[in-house]
């Protein structure tokens, strides 16, 4: 069984030393574990991920790099908390995280958008979120977008069945639990803590952010095993996608892999005898000299060999 975690600004204030402490035993309950990351390189939860797992060389820690606001993520790790109660291995449930953030729809009624940053923002909008009273419906995923809240203006939603989780502060949700929840055909609307990043991700502390999300956990399994499978070729576990997410092997072109992905060992064997074939001394192979080539008036005819004749008397006539 794997375990999903998020790091949290908790995490990064304790030492370095207590933090190795606390994901050496998650190891050792679980067997692997599956923390879901910033994609940026330079975010400080993400460098204390890959302290935390140099420090311990731990191979069966994977790092998924997931782009989703605060609520989307905390809530991708808990459907992935609840997949790995079936029998889903860790490398396919690593690889269902970036597979199952394609069905959250995130977004924040936001009062101003003067800080932000994850959207783009034209010059208008800066101006118009100056003025008391306006209110901006920001979506950032799966596609970023920006408009004015209002009964008619709502953003495009899923396509699919989903509940809504609502998490505010500083401002009122109406327009996400009526308008919003009737255009995109909420089944249930659940509210929950903001996060507590929400506010430095969305660049204000008075939003109400709001995720849409598939809460039936038959159907995230059934997402999950409709795709195909592989089996990694270093590591060997059980994978989905380009890459495994534990060791972080390109899985390369599916199509020549063959019976190679079973067995991890058969390339090292091919290549020992290949460094043994090097090792030998290299023979200089007999070259034959080709015929010289003589012009055909130059050609000499073999000579017919004349046998040798004894030396005998010659009978006289008389005698003969």
């Amino acid at each position: 069984m794997s375990s999903v975690i998020t790091v949290t600004a908790d995490d990064l204030a304790l030492p370095l030393e207590q933090h190795v402490a606390r994901t050496s035993a998650a190891l050792d309950a679980y067997g692997h574990l599956i923390a879901l990351a910033s994609p940026d390189p330079a975010d400080p939860g993400r460098r204390r991920l890959h302290t935390v797992r140099a420090a311990l060389e731990a191979d069966r820690m994977a790092i998924v790099p997931v782009d989703l606001p605060p609520l989307a993520a905390a809530l991708l790790a808990e459907q992935l908390r609840q997949l790995a109660g079936t029998d889903l291995g860790p490398g396919v449930l690593a690889g269902a995280a970036r597979l199952l953030s394609y069905y959250l729809y995130s977004g924040a009624l936001l009062g101003s958008v003067s800080k932000l940053d994850r959207v783009p923002v034209t010059v208008g909008k800066h101006f118009k979120s100056l003025v008391p009273g306006r209110h901006f419906a920001v979506m950032a995923h799966p596609e970023p977008g920006l408009s004015e809240a209002g009964p008619d203006a709502v953003p495009p939603g899923p396509g699919f069945l989903t509940q809504l989780a609502v998490a505010g502060h500083g401002l009122d949700a109406g327009w996400v639990t009526g308008p919003l929840a009737a255009a995109w055909r909420t089944q249930h609307i659940r509210e929950v803590p903001l996060p507590e990043g929400s506010a430095r991700w969305w660049g204000t502390g008075r939003l109400v952010e709001f995720t849409a999300y598939i809460a039936d956990i038959g159907i995230l399994y059934q997402l999950v095993t409709s795709v195909r499978r592989d089996t990694c070729p270093w590591c060997g576990l059980e994978v989905i996608g380009d890459q495994c997410l534990f060791c972080s092997t390109r899985l390369g072109d599916r199509s020549d892999r063959g019976d190679r992905s079973s067995d991890r060992f058969s390339d090292r064997s091919d290549r020992t005898q290949q460094v043994a074939a090097r090792e030998q001394p290299l023979r200089r192979p007999q070259q034959q000299r080709p015929p010289q080539y003589q012009p055909q008036h130059q050609r000499q005819e073999p000579r017919s060999r004349e046998l040798p004749t004894t030396d005998r008397p010659q009978l006289e006539p008389h005698k003969r």
